[in-house]
């Protein structure tokens, strides 16, 4: 493969589906060629039992937001391990093989951490970005991609000590050393809690910071805001209403909405070679022998699959296994209209 420079990354500290998110996206989308192809994992929140709600809604919100980009938008619901919506099913993973722009956004960051490392799903995201794709992350899916993991629920709602976990570490792939904080300046706590610091507030933040080795850098992300890497242009854009943070050895330099700042800030870059180095060979095998990408409303082959086995319960009569599979495929993002003669596939309205 030859090396082609890696697509933008966006990193929002809240707000996906507001005024200031649909501006970053479209920030993004002026990077790409269209029209897009948008891919939104559900995994950070698979654990919940509406994660496939919580990424339709971002995708209603897409389409309408991007749609002078004429974006075609698949929901991977790539939910847990060991399961049929595993990371590591083919079948649930092929939009991302033509996929341009990537997102994931609310839910855990170690639970997302837990359901990717090591996965065909994460594979096939860090060679769909070193070949060009765009990836954004906003919220829990900020915080898990570092090489560092905040374990904000695990600290702020069950109490546990002040600790790091290990993160996705997606900027390992070009030597650098980075772990992202979003809802910076949150202060839904008011003057009686500090829920800054992705709701930890400063002195347990300081604390975490301290455990950190040498040489790491820290982005610390306010709400409505953005940070955009563009490897293309070599810099650094704060998008949004307020302001970015890097620390370095837990020292701050703010950077407010607007500036700049060289790629180089972040450290010194190592690009992969070839750009596949690291990747599992599944994942390689899988983009060398992709089919070109569906169209706006093509049905994915896991559907299909489903349909077809359902059109032959229903003609054996077997209505609990017909009512299990239609069950599967509203899971997919899909309806299905019976008649006396065929059954029609229909995508979901919040796909």
């Amino acid at each position: 493969m030859r090396r082609i420079i890696p697509g933008p990354i966006a990193f929002l500290g809240s707000g996906e589906t507001s005024l200031a998110g649909g501006r970053i996206f479209e920030a993004v989308a002026r990077i790409l060629p269209g029209p897009l192809h948008i891919a939104i994992l559900e995994t950070p929140a698979g654990f919940e039992l509406n994660s496939g709600q919580v990424a339709g809604r971002v995708g209603d919100f897409l389409a309408g937001r991007l749609q002078n980009y004429r974006p075609t938008i698949d929901i991977i619901p790539a939910r847990k391990r060991g399961t049929r919506f595993s990371p590591d099913d083919p079948g649930i993973l092929a939009p991302l093989l033509h996929a341009d722009m990537i997102f994931m956004g609310p839910g855990s960051p170690t639970y997302a951490v837990r359901q990717l490392a090591g996965t065909l799903a994460w594979d096939i995201i860090r060679l769909r970005h070193r070949l060009g794709a765009s990836l954004v992350f906003a919220s829990a899916a900020t915080i898990s991609i570092g090489a560092w993991v905040l374990p904000v629920y695990e600290i702020y709602k069950a109490g546990e000590d002040v600790h790091t976990q290990p993160g996705l570490n997606l900027f390992e792939d070009y030597g650098l050393t980075l772990s992202f904080i979003p809802h910076w300046n949150n202060t839904e706590g008011g003057a009686d809690l500090d829920t800054s610091r992705c709701f930890v507030g400063m002195e347990r933040f300081s604390q975490w910071c301290a455990q950190l080795p040498p040489g790491h850098t820290t982005v610390g992300l306010d709400e409505h805001t953005a940070l955009i890497i563009d490897f293309q242009a070599g810099k650094c854009l704060v998008s949004g209403v307020s302001s970015v943070s890097l620390l370095r050895e837990c020292d701050p330099i703010i950077y407010p909405a607007r500036a700049e700042f060289p790629l180089a800030e972040l450290g010194e870059i190592r690009w992969p070679e070839p750009p596949d180095q690291g990747i599992s060979p599944r994942a390689i095998q899988m983009a060398r022998t992709a089919a070109p990408g569906p169209g706006p409303g093509a049905v994915p082959d896991e559907v299909a699959r489903l349909a077809e086995a359902r059109r032959k319960a229903r003609r054996r009569k077997d209505w609990t296994a017909s009512d299990a599979l239609r069950q599967q495929i509203a899971e997919l993002g899909w309806q299905v209209q019976d008649s006396p003669t065929e059954q029609v596939l229909q995508k979901s309205k919040n796909q």
